[in-house]
């Protein structure tokens, strides 16, 4: 049986632009309209702590299937910048995977859902280590015959390092999946704020404000940004953020920090599949066409769905569901 591509996504004409599919993708209306199945992994999770190094701590969730089959195996989903393990996308692909048999942790990024009070420094994009680490763990805790990573936007930016990284740290990671990941940080910031339509920066800024001051308010004896900086836009802020809390000299060593782009993951020796949309207004198509891959990377470029969209219908469900479970099967059935 072959698997499905992004050639096989085809919406109807009324979501086949990628700003709809866009703002549909993690909106209310299609968290309301979604069936209840869509949410199913949230029936009996684990609230758990992983470990992301000496004194580091995130924050998970773990289902087990119930399928009353053997499992196939452990599959990780990671959220995008400031979601969490609740954002919508990651319960309909974990509720799916579910349902094909795999036990799912879902797990949140330093700062990220609730989890601000459970370490005091700011999170940022080059804290690949911790993530590493809490993966390390999940696998040491919750054993399986198959472990599979997914990760979105940030999140699979996140998943492809941690792909790069896991076979030298000893992480029994099978496979590796990016859905719209962020490949060129400086050149994604630079079409954020210029080219992709206002309302997306003004949505990503009220997120992150808010998560910024929920940090403040974890640890009020700290302080981790000047008012007056909240006031910035999202270039500014991170450079202001990164010059005061991380060892980065410059925003361009910084956004360097975490690329992906050209031949950064030439030596990527797990099986792996980034998934992208031709007409994501998020993350520029271009990065995508100049990555060189290993023949074990395999890149898949549809012409629609938007930023983590991929939206099928009126019932809000994702083609990306349909996609990431039928590679995850034929890993663990391999």
């Amino acid at each position: 049986m072959s698997l499905p591509r992004g050639a096989d996504f085809k919406p109807p004409w009324a979501l086949r632009s990628g700003h709809i599919q866009t703002m549909l993708s993690s909106s209310g209306i299609r968290s309301f309209l979604l069936p209840k199945a869509a949410h199913k992994v949230r029936e009996g999770a684990q609230d758990v702590m992983v470990e992301g190094g000496p004194g580091i701590r995130l924050s998970g969730a773990y289902t087990a299937q119930s399928t009353g089959r053997a499992s196939r195996g452990l599959a990780v989903l990671f959220h995008g910048w400031e979601g969490s393990v609740d954002s919508t996308y990651v319960l309909q692909t974990g509720s799916r995977l579910l349902d094909e048999g795999w036990d799912i942790f879902r797990l949140n990024f330093r700062d990220h859902g609730d989890s601000h009070p459970l370490n005091e420094s700011l999170f940022h994009s080059c804290r690949i280590d911790e993530v590493v680490h809490a993966v390390g763990d999940i696998a040491r805790r919750w054993p399986s015959r198959c472990m599979a990573l997914a990760g979105f936007s940030l999140g699979g930016n996140f998943a492809l390092r941690v792909g790069m990284r896991a076979p030298a740290e000893g992480i029994p990671l099978d496979y590796t999946l990016a859905v719209c990941p962020i490949i060129d940080p400086a050149e994604g910031l630079f079409s954020l704020e210029k080219e992709a339509p206002w309302f997306y920066h003004a949505y990503f800024m009220q997120k992150w404000r808010r998560s910024l001051r929920m940090k403040q308010n974890a640890f009020p004896n700290q302080q981790y940004f000047e008012l007056a900086e909240l006031k910035q836009n999202m270039r500014d802020l991170t450079r202001s953020l990164v010059l005061r809390h991380t060892d980065f000299d410059s925003l361009e060593s910084y956004l360097e920090g975490y690329s992906v782009a050209g031949d950064r993951l030439r030596g990527m020796t797990l099986p792996a599949t980034i998934f992208t949309a031709e007409d994501d207004p998020v993350i520029p198509i271009g990065a995508f066409r100049q990555l060189t891959l290993p023949s074990n990377i395999e890149l898949d470029i549809a012409a629609h769905g938007g930023h983590c969209g991929f939206i099928r219908g009126w019932d809000m469900t994702s083609f990306t569901d349909e996609y990431i479970t039928a590679r995850f099967n034929a890993i663990a059935d391999a």
